[in-house]
């Protein structure tokens, strides 16, 4: 079975619609219910906060409309792993995807699961803190519902997102039509002197846009899934422009509703910055805050395992990992092993957690990899200019986003060094340790085709082509 003849495709079944919440709704997930109240007390005034808020949305759409160029020069899915192995070699591919299926990846799911736990019981622990093993229940249940959705339909999972997408906006038109509301009765009082206390040292600023950042992550999901897009020359860049802006003006509007009706140091001490605006306007209704931001985060950890499943799935296709992974049931369609692993991973990661370091170092090691790819596409455009480019980018625009890029990086490590950031710069480079023996020699063959013919049979699984 493991040299099975028989090659599949995936399908493609995303359209314009569907591409557009793959993005919004793998954007607008918990970060814009939880973050505020950290950029706010990183920064230290409602003014430059909803500065950084403005600045993180054009940061994901210059990303954004890079990575379309990407998408349609290299049309394969996969993302950043694709991309680097294409222009940066096959070292420093392995390194991203070994750093992405066992940090990133995980981290992100893991924090979006628990965020998607702390609304769900919410209601239950009115007057206390939720203990922790209940947190890590509901979420571990979230994250094996949505795998075996994932694994059984990519339909479905599509529905998911949009469904789960007309809820988020309509939980934040709730939140930006109550801030309206709210303003004319108590009139512009916080935003008085909206500038006073501002930290304008440079790691504030870099530790204030990973936290804003966070709540952008999913503006580059259509990459992961160019295979499996309709017309991607088309859709691409198109579904990146309406969601990224849709998704930044929501944004902008939420934080002036929630400045509005909470003052700078409720909404720091605030643990759930949603549920307490909701407590605050809605009161006794306050709970359907909490079930919104629950149904956001549930949609946003299904955008999640749509696209880091896939790229779990090319890095095997590519040789990058076990040759199971790359294969896909016979009769869905859908990169079933992949997902499954990319399930266990996150579920492991899931047993110790702490919401804001686990924001802080997945962006920073996603910022470190974002870099490397963007040099790769200024590679491109210099070396490879004959390439058929269906959709093209000044060239300013990379180059501005890897500036921005480099910035958020270094900045936290200057102004405010910890051995933390060392041992993840040590962690994503031990995939060369790990690339020359099991990928470059691949020692143990025999035992990974034993076990892929066994996994093969019993997940009903066929090697998958790709599909340009």
């Amino acid at each position: 079975m493991a040299t099975d003849e028989r090659r599949l495709n995936l399908k493609r079944e995303v359209g314009i619609i569907g591409a557009v919440s793959f993005i919004a709704g793998t954007m607008m997930g918990s970060g814009i219910f939880i973050s505020p109240q950290f950029v706010i007390s990183t920064i230290g005034s409602p003014g430059v906060s909803l500065v950084i808020w403005a600045a993180c949305g054009l940061i994901a759409m210059l990303g954004g409309l890079c990575y379309a160029e990407l998408g349609t020069v290299i049309p394969e899915s996969g993302g950043e792993y694709i991309y680097m192995l294409r222009t940066a070699g096959k070292v420093v591919a392995f390194m991203f995807v070994f750093s992405f299926v066992t940090v990133m990846r995980p981290a992100s799911a893991t924090g979006i699961a628990l965020s998607f736990a702390e609304f769900v019981v919410a209601p239950f622990y009115t007057s206390c803190a939720a203990p922790p093993l209940v947190l890590k229940c509901v979420a571990a249940g979230a994250i094996i519902v949505l795998v075996l959705v994932n694994c059984l339909s990519t339909r479905l999972a599509t529905i998911i997102q949009v469904v789960s997408m007309v809820v988020k906006m309509l939980a934040m038109a709730v939140i930006i039509l109550g801030g309206v509301v709210m303003l004319f009765h108590k009139g512009t009082g916080n935003f008085e002197n909206p500038f006073q206390g501002s930290d304008l040292r440079v790691g504030s600023f870099g530790i204030a846009f990973y936290q804003g950042l966070w709540s952008y992550d999913g503006w580059n999901t259509l990459n992961y899934v160019t295979e499996e897009l309709k017309n991607p020359e088309v859709n691409l860049p198109r579904a990146v422009i309406i969601a990224i802006a849709t998704v930044t003006g929501l944004y902008l509007l939420v934080n002036v509703s929630y400045l509005t009706v909470m003052t700078p140091k409720e909404l720091i001490s605030s643990s759930a910055v949603a549920v307490t605006w909701g407590n605050k306007v809605l009161g006794s209704w306050g709970w359907i805050m909490s079930i919104a931001a629950a149904l956001s985060a549930f949609g946003s950890l299904n955008g999640t395992f749509f696209s880091g499943g896939r790229v779990c799935f090319v890095a095997a296709r590519e040789g990058h990992m076990p040759e199971i992974l790359s294969m896909a049931h016979v009769h869905r369609l859908t990169p079933s092993p992949a997902l499954i692993f990319t399930t266990v991973v996150s579920l492991l990661v899931l047993i110790p957690g702490d919401f804001q370091s686990i924001v802080n170092f997945f962006s920073f090691t996603a910022w470190f990899f974002y870099a490397i790819t963007l040099s790769g596409l200024l590679y491109l455009k210099i070396r490879n200019p004959e390439l058929p480019r269906p959709y093209r980018v000044p060239i300013v625009l990379p180059i501005l986003v890897l500036i921005a890029a480099v910035f958020l990086v270094l900045a936290p490590i200057i102004d405010n060094p910890q051995i933390e950031y060392l041992y993840v710069t040590l962690f994503i480079f031990s995939g060369v340790i790990i690339y020359i023996p099991f990928i470059h020699y691949k020692l143990c063959p025999g035992l990974l085709t034993k076990l892929t013919i066994f996994l093969q049979l019993f997940l009903q699984v066929a090697p998958a082509e790709k599909n340009l």
